[in-house]
Order: C-alpha cells, then structure tokens, then sequence
C-alpha cells in the first residue's frame, strides 16, 4: 500500500513518528511483528518543513569510527547544505523504527522529494 504525505508546515519529529508508524505496519489491524511490512511512504515538499533556524543548530548527529578521536559531529544545517533535507528526515525516521531484520528493508520504502 502507498501512503503520500505532505510535509508543507509539519514539525520533523512529528513527521517522522507518522511515518514510522506507517512504516512498520502498526496502522493496519493485521500488525505482526515478525513480517516484513510492504507499504510504501513518499514525503512531498519536504523543503517546506516547519523548521526554525534555533532547531536546526539544535539537530546534531554523531557518527563514531570505532578509532581513538574519530567521533564527528554535524549539525543540522550543514546536513542540508551538503545532503538536504531528505537525509534529516530519513535519519530521524531510522532512529525511530526497531534494529530488527526488516529495518533495512523498512527504509527502502521511504521516498523523499524536496
């Protein structure tokens, strides 16, 4: 099943939580957890995010090299400047959805549009 979200105006956490519920299937009454859920979600104008200049510098995500000193941190701007805003958001959505064997499989079926 294909869902369309758009994005115009929405806050990134609550936007994220939607669509991870979507995601893993919970909306549905035949939840299960050891299935791979097949739905599909595509986020329209995600550049139109309501997202404030203080919550951009605010979203940091550290990344660790598992080597002495390779612990790096971004901040939110620089993730737009450099990636945009579909990586915030499949970021914040990987955070949210359970490191099981359907996660990867979860995430493809996220399509992003600026």
């Amino acid at each position: 099943m294909k869902h369309e979200i758009d994005a115009t105006g929405k806050k990134l956490g609550r936007l994220a939580t939607a669509v991870a519920t979507i995601l893993m299937d919970k909306n549905t009454p035949s939840f299960r957890k050891n299935l791979a859920p097949t739905n599909k979600v595509e986020i329209k104008n995600a550049s139109k995010m309501d997202m404030s200049v203080k919550r951009l510098q605010g979203i940091v995500h550290t990344r660790y090299s598992g080597y002495p000193g390779g612990q790096t941190q971004t901040k939110g701007e620089n993730i737009i400047s450099t990636k945009g805003y579909e990586e915030l958001i499949r970021h914040a959505v990987s955070r949210m959805i359970p490191r099981t064997k359907h996660h990867s499989n979860m995430l493809k079926n996220l399509i992003v549009h600026e």
